[in-house]
């Protein structure tokens, strides 16, 4: 099998800014991590891979910063890596981005599966995956808790909803976004740590995928973000109420009025 795992850069840290100008978050010099859904997204691919053969290929979108964190999905035993990176990328919301990857998918050809983790930490979208199975017009699951190969043509998903559970018969190739419940990813050895900066990461812009300028970037994204804010923060006085529950259900109730 040939399985392409989408990873995202998302930073270490919850203490962002947000550019006044364009309403994006400010990402440079913040300490960047793979999003932690995706690791259970290239833990799953791994296990795939172990039990039926192949490769597993790692595929982000951003600057060169993201190369740390394909070469961290690398160390966990991922075979190779694609970065997608231009300016013209900069701004793109879910829809630019799901066309950059599907386009990346099929260059990156006789793609099998393609597995996102559920949602970015930093967006919480969820949009990505589904956007790249509709632009691939292949067969999607989202919220998969497992995944497992039937045949070499077949995998079958558990899909966890909120108040239902799915159980779906996929034909490859296929698109799926994974929960965090489908796995505990594998730690980072000190030997694939080290075999991962002898492992290829290739790099790709828009002209060698041959991309449509009016769908890459802010000219390719619909969203549009009009004001972001942070919450005021409001000092409210706490009252005390009496120990004798009476007493305190008579002084609760006075209050409410």
């Amino acid at each position: 099998m040939k399985i392409v795992v989408g990873i995202k850069q998302v930073p270490e840290t919850d203490s962002v800014k947000i550019d006044p100008k364009t309403n994006n978050l400010e990402r440079s010099g913040i300490q960047g991590i793979i999003n932690p859904f995706d690791k259970n997204a290239i833990e799953a691919a791994l296990q795939l891979r172990d039990q039926a053969g192949g490769e597993v290929v790692l595929l982000s979108m951003g600057p060169d910063s993201y190369t740390s964190s394909l070469r961290d999905g690398m160390a966990m035993g991922a075979d190779k890596a694609v970065l997608v990176s231009s300016r013209a990328f900069g701004g793109a919301d879910t829809l630019a981005t799901g066309y950059t990857l599907a386009k990346a998918v099929e260059a990156i050809g006789d793609v099998d599966l393609v597995l996102f983790g559920r949602q970015s930490v930093d967006a919480d979208t969820g949009q990505v995956g589904p956007i790249v199975a509709e632009f691939l017009s292949v067969p999607q699951v989202t919220f998969a808790e497992t995944v497992s190969l039937e045949s070499e043509n077949t995998i079958i998903a558990k899909r966890q909803l909120d108040s239902a559970v799915q159980d779906i018969k996929l034909t490859l190739p296929a698109v799926i976004t994974v929960r965090k419940e489908l796995n505990t990813p594998r730690y980072e050895t000190p030997v694939n740590m080290k075999e991962s900066f002898e492992k290829p990461i290739t790099v790709w812009t828009e002209e060698d995928l041959y991309l449509d300028p009016s769908q890459i970037g802010q000219a390719g994204s619909p969203t549009s973000v009009t004001n972001v804010y942070a919450p005021t923060k409001e000092v409210k006085k706490t009252t005390i109420l009496p120990e004798d529950p009476v007493q305190a259900v008579s002084e609760l109730l006075g209050k409410l009025d």
